[in-house]
């Protein structure tokens, strides 16, 4: 496929992934997504088990990708709010039909390997 941003790709899935893979992305693309704008105590409120250098670290980075825009206000005490571009705002198709797949799978895999697993024992 090429390079984009001084990485390279062998194709677009690989490059997706890239930009919202990892364990916190989508989580805060799906706070964002579904609750709309928010500050930067608010996200790491909806996800307890997030760093605050993760979170910092992972908002950067979607910004860097042009998926959260950063505004600052120009106030004291600072105030800082993250919303989603509108590249952002097209990955909620995306993340509402892994969503879907995930809570799919849960009720029919997860919990049918459950109850084999108790009528096993």
């Amino acid at each position: 496929m090429g390079h984009v941003c001084g990485k390279m790709y062998n194709c677009e899935k690989e490059l997706t992934l890239a930009v919202i893979g990892g364990k916190w992305k989508m989580l805060i693309l799906w706070h964002l997504g579904k609750g709309g704008t928010k500050r930067f105590g608010e996200l790491k409120a909806l996800m307890p088990g997030i760093t605050q250098r993760m979170l910092v670290n992972q908002l950067r980075e979607l910004e860097a990708d042009l998926i959260v825009e950063r505004k600052v206000y120009p106030v004291v005490p600072p105030k800082v709010e993250y919303s989603l571009t509108e590249h952002g705002k097209s990955l909620m198709p995306i993340l509402d039909a892994m969503y879907e797949w995930g809570k799919n799978y849960m009720e029919t895999v997860v919990k049918g390997q459950v109850k084999i697993n108790e009528s096993a024992k």
